[in-house]
């Protein structure tokens, strides 16, 4: 299982962290959006090619606008 911005997700081990953002609806291109896993900044240009991993809590972060 992997714990997806703090909640339990159904995306299965193994999938890519690009694959996991198309899946929330984000465009890997987009702009002011992180990802961590297991509390790693994962760099964009890994993106493609960084499996996520059995048990593993991932967030991602987007940037907003405003104060």
């Amino acid at each position: 299982m992997i714990v997806l911005n703090g909640e339990r997700s159904d995306v299965r081990p193994g999938a890519t962290v690009a694959e996991l953002l198309a899946r929330l609806g984000l465009d890997a291109d987009a702009r002011g959006v992180a990802v961590a896993v297991d509390g790693e900044v994962i760099p964009r240009g890994r993106w493609d090619s960084c499996p996520v991993p059995a048990d593993a809590r991932v967030e991602v972060l987007t940037a907003m606008q405003g104060g």
